[in-house]
């Protein structure tokens, strides 16, 4: 009876081993932190981008307003 017992414990933790590396293996180690961090970087190159494509709207604006008032053909 034993020996029962210590083999449903061994099968037992055997698959408590293999479903904590599957899910593991699933969903990563990455931390919220590092979730937050990678949220935070996106955010911010956002912005970056927004900011450029207003300077080069300025720029254009300052440049003579587009092609529109060049007095091309229409």
């Amino acid at each position: 009876m034993t020996r029962q017992v210590l083999g449903s414990l061994l099968v037992a933790l055997l698959i408590v081993v293999v479903t904590i590396v599957v899910v593991t293996a699933r969903l990563g180690t990455t931390s919220t932190a590092e979730l937050e961090l990678r949220e935070e970087l996106q955010e911010e190159r956002i912005e970056l981008e927004e900011e450029r494509l207003e300077e080069l709207e300025q720029l254009r604006e300052e440049r003579g307003g587009g092609r529109e008032d060049r007095g091309g053909p229409g």
